[in-house]
């Protein structure tokens, strides 16, 4: 191996635990979990945001022009034989149909039951103008953060999925699955009953357009050496959350058509940060371009847009995020600028556990001060198709614009989409004047030092423990 050090990158294939470090001893393990975080719907929301329960209120309104709703103890509170006498008076009072208003989300809904169906049938006279069937073609329905029955309904409505928006709230109140039912966008047949469309939009196959993107993950598919193992970029995600419609007749937007999408002249469109647009012109690799500037988390997209519009969303959200961090300002105190710090931060996450996240960070800070190149393995991996953790003498001898064995400072664009974690990291690294850094277990053990001596006597460490066998 180069200078009798260990390899580096972390190729986290699918279900395939793997390490990752550099010839430098920098090495770490990757669990290969795609789990994201959870999607948490926001429902149930104070009254003054427009729904919510407070006990002062004892009614809810109805309109055929616009339906609010007047809060009241709602979910787990039955609804009285006198709650219901008083909902009619108020009905009679005035003069117009009444209907139990807007929930405080769909979540909510199951809790009403029985009950609410029998009132809701009173006081409206129990008719609502209804499809029989059979249905026509899809269409993709959103439900948004916060929507209330009576919005999504609405929403059905507009869509042509209900005759009426009172045929798919009537339904909603007798399907105690809605209360699963959470923001995104949703593929539903037109022209069905309410019946059909709460059953559609409650099913686990109508969900469309939501994909989680794993800290780590890289643009383009890449196959483990070892195990063949295809580890799916963020393009193919992206492809497979796009399809809708029926089985046989399934549109999608390619993975070829993001790529070719994702290497577009105008970055604007693309949604690419003015912090980011300079370097990013400069990309010698167009098709590698926006590489890092789509974050790691749950997304959901409206899979009926076109894959600009789609990047788009997902590039200039990913920006928000990032830049929440302080991402903007934070680099001058360890000198670097926005989109190198997304570049540091993507390192630190191919090339550490969590825990050690800062001071790897700290590791790459001080390299670069001295100008000391980063010989990172998962730099190398980077452009290869065929990729694993220890990296072969022809591999690091490659002259590439991401191979820090055969330049210095920084790959020309980030390696792979960091954890916000990460890029906090790299906002604040740990104190120390280390410069080295190896995992010498299959635990993820990881030792720093300064002393290149001590970093020698850690590689055999690792080399004993047997996670620096190549399958090649």
């Amino acid at each position: 191996m180069n200078d009798h050090r260990p390899p580096s990158g972390r190729p986290e294939y699918e279900s395939t635990p793997g390490y990752a470090g550099d010839h430098d001893g920098n090495y770490r393990y990757a669990s290969g979990n795609d789990h994201g975080p959870a999607f948490e719907p926001e429902y149930g929301q104070p009254h003054d945001q427009g729904y919510g329960y407070e006990p002062e209120y004892d009614r809810y309104e109805y309109d055929d022009d616009r339906r609010r709703a007047l809060p009241t103890a709602v979910g787990t509170h039955p609804i009285s034989r006198g709650e219901a006498r008083r909902l009619q008076a108020a009905a009679r009072r005035k003069r117009r149909g009444r209907v139990i208003g807007v929930l405080a989300g769909a979540v909510l809904l199951g809790g009403l039951g029985a009950a609410a169906v029998a009132v809701y049938g009173q006081i409206t006279g129990g008719d609502v103008a209804d499809y029989a069937g059979p249905g026509g073609p899809e269409v993709v329905v959103q439900v948004h953060p916060g929507d209330t029955a009576d919005q999504i309904a609405d929403e059905m409505a507009t869509k042509d999925v209900v005759k009426s928006g009172a045929a798919f709230y009537r339904a909603a109140l007798r399907n105690d699955a809605m209360s699963s039912v959470q923001p995104g966008f949703y593929s539903v047949a037109t022209q069905i009953s309410g019946t059909d469309a709460v059953a559609a939009l409650v099913s686990p196959t109508a969900r469309v357009g939501a994909m989680v993107i794993s800290e780590g993950r890289q643009l383009h598919d890449t196959r483990d050496v070892q195990t063949g193992a295809v580890k799916k970029g963020i393009y193919t995600l992206i492809s497979e959350a796009s399809c809708v419609g029926p089985a046989d007749t399934k549109k999608c937007i390619s993975y070829d058509q993001l790529n070719q999408a994702g290497a577009g002249a105008d970055l604007a469109a693309l949604g690419v940060p003015d912090w980011a647009r300079t370097p990013v012109a400069n990309v010698p690799d167009r098709d590698r371009q926006l590489e890092g500037l789509i974050a790691a988390g749950s997304w959901d997209f409206d899979p009926t847009q076109g894959p600009v519009e789609i990047l788009h969303h997902l590039v200039g959200s990913s920006a928000e995020s990032y830049e929440a961090t302080g991402l903007e300002t934070a680099g001058g105190s360890v000198g670097l600028a926005p989109y190198q710090m997304l570049i540091v931060a993507s390192l630190v996450e191919r090339e550490a556990l969590p825990a050690d996240f800062d001071k790897v960070a700290r590791v790459v800070v001080n390299r670069l001060a001295v100008n000391q190149p980063l010989q990172f393995d998962s730099t190398v991996n980077y452009s290869l198709d065929e990729t694993e953790v220890a990296t072969t003498d022809a591999d690091r001898a490659r002259v590439t614009p991401w191979n820090t064995y055969a330049m210095p400072g920084l790959p020309a664009t980030p390696i792979a989409s960091p954890s916000i974690n990460a890029l906090r990291a790299v906002e604040n690294p740990a104190p120390g004047d280390f410069l080295y850094f190896v995992t010498i277990d299959k635990k993820g053990t990881t030792l720093f030092t300064r002393s290149y001596d001590e970093h020698l006597a850690n590689i055999e460490l690792a080399r004993t423990s047997g996670i620096l066998d190549s399958g090649r």
